[in-house]
């Protein structure tokens, strides 16, 4: 694994604000009081994670399947299959109320990051991918079990 690159790093650290906002607010309520009259609602809690969790599974679905097309035949094939499963994973997995969509995503995030490291293995990324993608899973989902436990 490489150095990252200043801008992925800078915009990967900035995605990660509605997760860390989420688990702050969940851990100190007054904070969560501030954020419901300035945001509402949506926007606190583990209610800004689990929706934007879902966000950036179904956005990574389309970063694999950009990778995918790095290549052809079986392993394109592969690639677009594999890189599907992100984006499906959310839509199916997170109803049934914070506690188990939380749960899930955790678990949605862990295998994506088991698909980033075959993308990687295959040579479809850049060679510092999996150290920008170890440190966000790692983040996200800490922030994730904040909501869950």
């Amino acid at each position: 694994m490489t150095r990252i690159p200043t801008a992925p790093l800078a915009l990967g650290l900035a995605g990660l604000i509605p997760f860390v906002w989420g688990a702050t607010t969940t851990l100190n309520g007054t904070l969560a009081d501030w954020g419901i009259s300035a945001l509402g609602p949506r926007f606190i809690g583990p209610y800004v994670q689990l929706f934007y969790g879902s966000v950036i599974l179904s956005f990574m679905s389309g970063v694999l399947w950009g990778f995918a097309t790095k290549t052809s035949g079986s392993k394109a094939a592969m690639g677009y299959v594999l890189s599907v499963i992100p984006a499906l994973w959310a839509f199916f997995m997170t109803g049934g109320g914070p506690v188990s969509a939380g749960t899930n995503l955790i678990f949605g995030f862990l295998g994506l990051l088991v698909l980033d490291y075959a993308f990687w293995q295959w040579g479809l990324t850049p060679r510092w991918w999996m150290s920008l993608r170890l440190l966000l899973t790692t983040i996200v989902v800490i922030c994730l079990g904040v909501g869950v436990i």
